[in-house]
């Protein structure tokens, strides 16, 4: 009698605890991103701006010989760049603080070239300065471009021209407050073969700003996608294997699919000019890209685990062009009509649900909160997630997402949809990373099928959107 009792007594407790627990979220598929990394990634799409002596000696790469004079813009503005950039849907400005040619658009103590030896209000204007405040007024994050070649400085091409970088990044980082993104280019000059202390720039700049993500071709955080056309690989992932490369050398092929085996997260950035040339052009304010490029380029970036980054020549005025202007917003139409009405709406089940969990259910990948996500029991690999949308709806684009805290997973997957008696394949994909868009002509269907044919470990799909975008 005891013995009953006491087993129904552990029984008892036992079941009120087993009711308690909710099941284990799957562990991280190493190597996973950072804060910084993640919050980058959030962002998506930002402006690059190329303004600088070049902007008025109408070259791309300056031989820094030009007089400080000849920078003076007439009209400078950094709201209207910030109020253009803002309402074009841009998170923020990424802006070219020192190009090649070596001069400095805020008054370095490291150089005599910059905007303090001209005549451009005075010699005490500062283009960061006014730049760094309108986006902060405008809700925008800063980041800054420093050209590591600089074919004015004396002493350029000696060991202790780093130092000179490394004081550049000091000033700009420590006077113009939070910095998302610190951009590297790998440029050098092959006749004096400058041999650059990157370790040192990359420790100097986490030293200042540790939130700030750092590019260059090999990373450390974010890394060149290997082509100026802003164009991500089909497939993309967002780990890189880095043996052997660092910036100015580094596999354009491998930088633009990224490494399923790579030990380091180094997702791709995407950077391609509004106009064939990066800084202003008089001849190329016919140049323009179209609303129909533009898309085309947004698809095969942010619609492919990538991020965009979009150049603006800012204009002699010291302006973004009217013509930039107009297309970004023309853009930022296309974009918002694209997206518009998502049709992701009816019954969702799945082939497997993580312990048969609500926590982890199909309902998770639509329910608009990115931080939850339908997946799998461990082991599981291969799934399909199934919605009837309860009618015939009529679609032509597919938004899909993973949840990266946890790891880059898919390596391939199909979208299907039923015709009453078949499922057919209307796309084959590999990655989907951070965001993955699927185009494909319109079907129109009661049934959509994700399914995942291959995974590096269980999936976790955090969204799914359905879109019947314009044809442009």
């Amino acid at each position: 009698m005891i013995k009953i009792s006491t087993l129904a007594v552990i029984t008892l407790f036992t079941g009120i605890s087993f009711i308690g627990l909710k099941p284990a979220p799957p562990q991280p598929i190493a190597p996973v991103p950072s804060a910084a990394q993640a919050a980058w990634q959030e962002l998506e799409y930002y402006a690059f701006v190329h303004f600088g002596m070049n902007t008025f000696t109408d070259h791309e790469w300056g031989e820094g010989r030009a007089h400080p004079d000849n920078f003076n813009p007439t009209s400078l503005d950094t709201r209207q760049w910030a109020r253009t950039v803002k309402a074009a849907g841009m998170k923020g400005i990424i802006i070219t603080a020192k190009h090649h040619d070596g001069f400095c658009l805020w008054p370095s103590a490291t150089t005599e070239y910059s905007v303090k030896n001209s005549s451009w209000r005075n010699g005490r204007g500062d283009i960061l300065k006014d730049l760094s405040e309108a986006c902060r007024e405008y809700g925008l994050k800063f980041g800054v471009y420093i050209s590591p070649w600089d074919r004015n400085h004396p002493i350029y091409g000696k060991p202790k021209y780093n130092r000179v970088y490394q004081e550049q990044w000091r000033e700009v980082l420590s006077n113009y407050g939070e910095v998302f993104e610190a951009w590297l280019d790998g440029a050098n000059d092959n006749q004096k073969r400058m041999v650059y202390d990157f370790n040192g720039f990359f420790a100097t700049i986490k030293k200042i700003q540790p939130n700030a993500v750092i590019f260059s071709d090999a990373g450390p955080d974010i890394r060149w996608v290997g082509n100026e056309r802003g164009i991500a690989g089909e497939t993309n992932w967002s780990l890189r294997d880095n043996e052997g490369s660092f910036p100015g050398f580094a596999d354009e092929k491998a930088l633009n699919t990224g490494d399923e085996n790579g030990t380091s997260w180094i997702p791709a950035e995407c950077d391609v000019s509004i106009r064939p040339g990066w800084f202003y052009h008089s001849n190329e304010d016919g140049k323009v890209k179209t609303v129909a490029q533009l898309m085309e380029i947004y698809y095969k970036s942010v619609g492919r685990n990538g991020n965009l980054l979009l150049n603006i020549g800012v204009d002699r005025r010291g302006m973004v062009n009217e013509n930039d202007e107009l297309r970004l917003i023309e853009f930022k139409q296309a974009r918002d009509e694209a997206f518009k009405t998502n049709l992701a709406s009816g019954r969702l089940t799945a082939t497997n649900t993580r312990s048969n969990s609500t926590q982890f259910s199909p309902a998770k990948a639509v329910d608009s909160d990115r931080n939850t996500f339908w997946a799998t029991d461990d082991g599981v690999k291969q799934a399909s997630l199934e919605l009837d949308f309860g009618r015939e709806t009529e679609f032509n684009t597919v938004l899909i997402q993973e949840n990266i805290a946890l790891g880059q997973r898919v390596k391939k997957f199909s979208v299907e949809v039923w015709d009453g008696k078949n499922w057919l394949n209307v796309s084959s994909q590999t990655t989907i990373g951070h965001k993955r868009i699927v185009r494909f002509p319109a079907v129109k269907t009661q049934k959509l099928r994700i399914a995942i044919e291959d995974s590096r470990a269980c999936p976790t799909i955090s969204n799914l959107e359905i879109y019947k975008a314009p044809v442009l």
